[in-house]
């Protein structure tokens, strides 16, 4: 549990991350490096390919976006459900290890409610209550009692009353309608919040006994979660503070970040979470080599005010970087740059949110990881970043340093 171990875990993640990234190079995938290059990441994008949709983008708005490592899932406002990019765990759920570089859809369900998407894996709750999960399971992170992976959504136990999931790098959460709390997958930083036993749970297990937990959401090694009464509560990992409770060790399960009861939301990236308040406030905290934290200098262990504005909406954190929308409906991206991800059209790192373009239609549909996505107004979808394996959706394995619509089909 200790900062030594955790740096041990995180090279190995990361010495994965490249097995996979090796494995579809053998099957003549063509893979961009992730390195710095500064400059590639606007190669070969039109002023078309940056300004508006064309024709052929869905007549059914999207509704939510999920962006795993390499991977991107939506699902539009006719319940249909929607993924690209790497595929080598299944993660797309279209049945097969192929990967796609532009929208597949998945199954012909059209009761696809809520999703997201984890390192290898995606997790999707249906208007019926019930749970589904398929992708990488090493670690039992889809909760369906093996460790097998799956290339189809298997739905997971026989519950109908599951109202959100949360999806990491290897374990996952999800609340229900009742207000209880439930983790599955690893355990060995004590992300579960049910102690420091089992190491590993591939079947869900509730988080004590509150029935007021209203969300949740997964980081790598750590978990945080609202309650109804707008408290915050973190557990897991915190080797770089990404608890928030001014402390470099772990807490085997949720302890209360503050006293404030405010707090309206809250999202895990890799080693460092971000949550706003009523007033409209933003604070972030953790890991902050990249600036992604917001402000400060070096890791920060209890929650940072970033800048001084009040009017911000919703915020959305990944492994190195971190993105928030307001309430003008512009969008603001901060952190690690390297493949575009911020949007700024650079690839420049930022250590305080950076306006990405000028336009004042975005909305809630936010996702981040090595690359972005988000929805405006009028429910058309904007992707940028990593493309190397067709993540952005548009039919290349381009890296785009700002934001281009993907043309879902009709």
């Amino acid at each position: 549990m200790n900062e030594h171990r955790e740096g041990r875990l995180r090279t190995r993640w990361r010495r994965v991350a490249r097995t996979v990234v090796a494995a579809a190079a053998s099957v003549g995938m063509s893979v961009l490096s992730i390195g710095f290059t500064a400059g590639a990441a606007n190669a070969g994008v039109s002023s078309a390919d940056r300004g508006a949709p064309n024709a052929s983008l869905a007549a059914a708005p999207v509704s939510r976006v999920a962006a795993g490592d390499l991977h991107t899932c939506v699902t539009r406002t006719d319940g249909t459900l929607w993924c690209w990019g790497n595929n080598f765990y299944g993660q797309l759920g279209d049945g097969t290890n192929t990967d796609r570089p532009g929208p597949v859809r998945i199954g012909d369900a059209t009761t696809w409610a809520r999703i997201d998407a984890g390192s290898s894996n995606t997790c999707a709750v249906r208007t019926d209550g019930t749970l589904w999960c398929w992708g990488g399971n090493s670690n039992g992170q889809l909760g369906d009692g093996t460790t097998t992976r799956r290339n189809s959504p298997a739905r997971i136990g026989t519950a109908t009353t599951w109202a959100s999931v949360s999806t990491g790098a290897n374990h996952t959460c999800a609340v229900q309608t009742t207000g209880t709390l439930w983790c599955w997958g690893l355990n060995r930083h004590a992300q579960l919040g049910i102690g420091t036993s089992p190491n590993l749970a591939t079947t869900p297990v509730q988080v004590g006994t509150a029935t007021t937990w209203a969300s949740v959401t997964t980081g790598y090694a750590h978990t945080c979660a609202t309650r109804t009464d707008r408290t915050l509560w973190c557990w897991g990992s915190s080797s770089d503070g990404q608890l928030g409770l001014g402390i470099r060790d772990y807490r085997a399960t949720p302890t209360q970040v503050g006293t404030a009861t405010t707090w309206t939301g809250v999202t895990a990236g890799y080693v460092h979470t971000c949550a706003a308040r009523a007033d409209g406030t933003l604070w972030c905290w953790g890991e902050n080599g990249y600036g992604q934290v917001g402000g400060g200098a070096g890791f920060q262990t209890t929650p940072l005010q970033v800048g001084t504005a009040t009017t911000w909406a919703r915020v959305e954190t990944s492994v190195d970087s971190s993105c928030a929308t307001r309430t003008d409906g512009s969008l603001w991206c901060w952190g690690k740059n390297t493949s575009g991800q911020l949007g700024d059209g650079t690839t420049t790192h930022r250590s305080t949110p950076t306006r990405v373009g000028t336009a004042t239609t975005w909305a809630d549909g936010l996702a981040a990881s090595y690359h972005a996505c988000a929805t405006r107004t009028d429910g058309n979808l904007w992707c940028w970043g990593d493309n190397s394996f067709g993540q952005l959706g548009d039919g290349t394995t381009t890296n785009r340093s700002t934001p281009t619509p993907v043309a879902l089909p009709a």
